[in-house]
């Protein structure tokens, strides 16, 4: 069904807005895909053709790229119904110049044979950036990333923290931490002067956030004493609070992930396994927000009833801010009501509309595409027909959830 004139020339404003992508997994040293099989590895097609009928062996690493997309495609039409397909669609028409209606087994190698043509340009990562608006976007590196060999003001550095937290009862994630540190952490004292030498190595190459992945029974509290043989929630707890200490010193904002069931399906793909749990609440979080009130909490959850949870969370806490439509909750269906709730409940500087999480740069373009027809169609309904809003501030709104709020939280 055709747009009405209003949302299309809302959605050709949106449209120009140069983006500033807050949250993705891009490796900054291979930024753009070299094959098809960059494309469709990406979980999401995986997952989909294995939950299709598709069997794990064509994932094999010592199957050729050209079967796996072979595989992969042949399953595609089974979801040729999904928000995922649209994106590869979308991809295919902008970068591979594919012109069908519908991508089967059959286009394996046309598009295997064209994705290689074109992405053996030299050009070919400032191309996709071009055409996608894409001006930077923020990273997700390990604490261990010597952060070397990229341009840290294209691709921002994000301290990521989960093998901290859960993890520093293990000997190799204690070793990576004294190698990447020159300290043996082994009470809190340590761990202050180890964290502290991470944060000084971040934020010196340009970092602009801090970023966890948390489980639906997390609760941040100050913690006790801390030693690696602690009681393991207090353990995490008190790397949690530390961490949190460190943001507030070095001003980084802290991006909270929340609700993560990891290995549910335990026979699923590579990342195919994980699930959102409705079981948790933000009141787990209250102490955290109180506790620090200069540090910017930017909060993605996975379902409607977290979301409203954090509207209301982000229309009292001046500190918490919402960020995206996180992996199960980005899809048309569900960023449109989370959407509107934020628009209507939150003040718009403390709303980061949306993240692509992409894996490999061509994704950007679809998934901000997905958005912004969401978002031209929200502004259309509940803000300008009902005479809330001129155009022209509607699209002003637009660029505060897409590009100004980024600016100004992760001050870039």
């Amino acid at each position: 069904m055709p747009l009405d004139r209003l949302t299309t020339d809302l959605r050709s404003a949106i449209d120009a807005i140069t983006l500033i992508d807050p949250h993705t997994h891009i490796d900054p040293l291979r930024p753009a895909s070299r094959t098809l099989d960059d494309i469709l590895g990406y979980h999401y097609y995986t997952e989909l053709a294995h939950s299709a009928g598709m069997g794990k062996e064509p994932l094999a690493a010592s199957v050729p790229a050209r079967e796996r997309v072979r595989a992969i495609l042949t399953h595609m039409p089974r979801y040729d119904n999904t928000a995922q397909y649209a994106w590869f669609i979308d991809i295919c028409k902008t970068f591979l110049g594919y012109d069908g209606d519908q991508v089967s087994g059959a286009d394996a190698d046309r598009l295997f044979d064209a994705a290689e043509r074109l992405m053996a340009q030299p050009d070919w990562e400032q191309q996709v950036l071009t055409r996608s608006k894409l001006e930077a976007v923020f990273l997700t590196n390990e604490f261990d990333d010597p952060l070397a060999g990229f341009d840290t003001a294209r691709y921002i550095p994000c301290l990521r923290t989960d093998d901290l937290v859960f993890k520093l009862d293990q000997p190799p994630v204690r070793e990576r931490l004294a190698k990447a540190t020159g300290i043996e952490v082994h009470d809190r004292a340590t761990l202050r002067q180890a964290v502290g030498k991470l944060f000084t190595h971040f934020t010196s190459k340009g970092a602009r956030a801090c970023a966890i992945s948390l489980p639906p029974d997390f609760s941040p509290q100050p913690a006790g004493d801390f030693t690696l043989t602690s009681d393991p929630v207090e353990r995490s707890r008190a790397v949690f609070w530390t961490l949190a200490e460190h943001c507030r010193e070095f001003n980084l904002p802290f991006d909270l992930m929340i609700g993560v069931n990891r290995r549910v399906y335990r026979e699923g793909v590579f990342q195919g396994q994980d699930l959102f749990d409705n079981r948790t609440s933000l009141m787990l979080y209250a102490e955290l927000f109180n506790a620090f009130p200069t540090v910017p909490f930017c909060v993605s959850v996975l379902s409607s009833t977290l979301n409203q949870e954090l509207c209301s969370f982000a229309w009292i806490f001046p500190n918490v801010i919402t960020s995206g439509h996180w992996w199960y909750a980005n899809v048309p269906a569900y960023i449109a009501p989370d959407l509107r709730a934020r628009l209507q409940a939150v003040p718009k500087t403390k709303q980061l509309g949306y993240y692509s999480d992409m894996y490999k740069l061509e994704f950007g373009l679809p998934k901000f595409n997905m958005y912004r027809g969401v978002l031209a169609s929200v502004l259309a309904d509940d803000f300008v027909r009902p005479g809330l809003l001129s155009e022209t501030r509607a699209v002003e709104l637009a660029r505060f959830v897409l590009r100004e709020n980024v600016r100004s939280i992760f001050r870039v």
